[in-house]
């Protein structure tokens, strides 16, 4: 993990200013490859913090200098290269940066670091492996290892809920029926088997944690955040799946509401995931 900071950028009200602080969460599919499309995103949402996944690249080539330039002077990056790598990127100060291995899964797929909102508030940054694609894991060592991960998120969860928190990431589960394009014929796939679905919700509940999405998006409504590059036309049929997720803790929750951007999988190069922007507001807002 590495952290540095930049000169600052121009001024812009503060969170504590606006009383809003506001997150995005993106697996950016290659941070390198799609450094333009996270500048639009920028450009368009003006987000404090980038909660980012699958970055794919060693903390060394991360493109620090250019997100500097757009104001985020502080980071905390936990890469390798590879097909993982998580960031948390802030225009405000961060502090007690943390990577944390889950489920005994050394690979970079988890890094953290607290900002102060009214309070410390610890934004975590998740990767869940894929878990490739046949699904059992007698056979299939990728996942084993997505299986062993989420039942390391269940003690994991229990104890980060404990503090003021917000987990956002790729989970690379659907968990609910209408969280896929269609439950039966994707009980046997990868991301929505039950013991996949079922090893999530456990975690969910080990914390106590509130799913931010589901919570104001009940079901039956669909709801999905990734869309494969299989399919030629976006968004075609729509054949999508709910793999993004923000859980907050009890305390936080009741502060903190999300909007799923979908325009961005439609974009030159875009990634087959969609971000989601979290808000979370002063303790006193309305």
């Amino acid at each position: 993990m590495s952290s540095e900071a930049a000169p600052s950028a121009a001024k812009r009200p503060s969170p504590q200013e606006r009383g809003e602080l506001i997150t995005m969460t993106w697996n950016i599919n290659s941070v390198r490859a799609r450094i333009e499309q996270l500048a639009k995103l920028i450009r368009m949402v003006k987000p404090d913090i980038l909660l980012l996944q699958e970055t794919r690249c060693h903390n060394g080539q991360f493109p620090l200098t250019a997100l500097r330039r757009r104001g985020y002077k502080y980071n905390a990056l936990n890469g390798r290269g590879g097909h993982h790598g998580v960031a948390v990127l802030s225009r405000i100060p961060i502090e007690d940066m943390r990577v944390d291995v889950i489920g005994g899964i050394d690979e970079p797929r988890h890094v953290s670091a607290v900002v102060d909102f009214f309070g410390p508030i610890r934004l975590h940054s998740l990767y869940v492996p894929s878990g490739g694609d046949e699904p059992d894991p007698a056979i299939n060592d990728k996942f084993r290892d997505k299986l062993a991960f989420v039942e390391g998120m269940v003690s994991w969860g229990a104890l980060s809920a404990s503090e003021s928190a917000v987990v956002s990431g790729d989970f690379n589960i659907a968990p609910y029926e209408h969280d896929v394009w269609s439950h039966k014929q994707l009980l046997d796939v990868i991301s929505h088997t039950p013991v996949e679905t079922e090893g999530l919700e456990k975690a969910l509940h080990a914390g106590p944690w509130v799913d931010v999405v589901r919570r104001d998006r009940p079901e039956p409504e669909k709801i999905y955040t990734w869309w494969s590059y299989r399919n030629s036309v976006w968004p075609g049929s729509n054949r999508g799946r709910r793999l993004d997720h923000v859980w907050a803790s009890p305390d936080l929750a009741p502060r903190v509401s999300v909007e799923i951007m979908t325009s961005p999988r439609g974009w030159e190069k875009a990634s087959d995931h969609v971000p989601l922007i979290s808000r979370i507001r002063a303790a006193d807002a309305p």
